[in-house]
This record gives structure tokens, sequence and C-alpha cells, in this order.
């Protein structure tokens, strides 16, 4: 999983073998970012989190926000209903129209082969070549 800034620039990386869902493997990537500032700390929380309908869920959003993150995730309506479910609705923010950065980094990933095709059974190999990866897209970010 990889966690992107505001311009579609990886900030955040964790992976994991392929049996997990990816709402269990959420806090471990986001526990993953780190900022570095002028002074102090690094940032290790975003302001906001946006997500897609896979990251549904109360627990998740309740966790997010009690670290001081607002989440930005549409609801996922699993079954049709006849009458509308009571309670205020979960509305997303105009901020999900720059969801297209996140699957832009990941479009960019997958012209790595390699970030593809899974050719390593390890997972530190694995996770290697994803830095290395990240680290050729920054620098051309870079130079441009």
């Amino acid at each position: 999983m990889v966690i992107t800034e505001g311009n579609g620039l990886p900030i955040g990386l964790h992976v994991d073998s392929a049996q997990p869902h990816e709402l269990t493997l959420a806090e471990a990537t986001l526990a993953s970012i780190r900022v570095p500032q002028r002074r102090g700390r690094p940032r290790t929380r975003p302001k906001e989190l946006i997500a897609d309908k896979s990251y549904d869920s109360q627990d998740f959003r309740a966790r997010l926000r009690k670290r001081g993150i607002r989440p930005n995730i549409p609801t996922y309506e699993r079954r049709k209903r006849k009458t509308p479910k009571r309670g205020r609705p979960i509305r997303t923010r105009p901020s999900y129209r720059q969801r297209y950065k996140v699957e832009r980094c990941f479009g960019w990933m997958d012209n790595c082969r390699r970030l593809v095709v899974r050719y390593e059974r390890s997972v530190h190999l694995y996770k290697a070549f994803c830095l290395v990866a990240i680290i050729l897209w920054c620098v051309n970010a870079i130079l441009k």
C-alpha cells in the first residue's frame, strides 16, 4: 500500500503478503509516514485521508478521528434499501476529486514490470524494489 501527498508523490509505503484485506493494513501504512520538517520531529499524520469505498468502516473512521486525521471516504451501499437509512448521510468533500493523483501514482508504479508481476517471494525484497522505483520517480520529478 502506498500513501501519497497532495501532488501524487509517495510519502508512505507498507508491503505485506497478498492475503489480508487492505483495511487491516491501513494502520500500518499510516504509521510509515515520516515527512521531515525544517525544525523538530517529522510529521507522522496527514490532515486528511482520501480513500475509496473499500475503506468504508465506522471503526476505521473512528480510529482516524482519534488520531486527528479527517476521513474523506464515500459510503459503500452493501444492498439496495427500500427506505433510506436513518441518520445523517456521510458525504465526501470536494477534495475527493483529487483522488486521481493517487491513482496516477499507482499507474506509474504499474509501468515498472517487476512491481506488477511479483517475481520475489520474500516481502523485504519486493519492498526494496518498490523503494527503488519510488526513488527513481522522485528524482525524475525533482529534475523536471
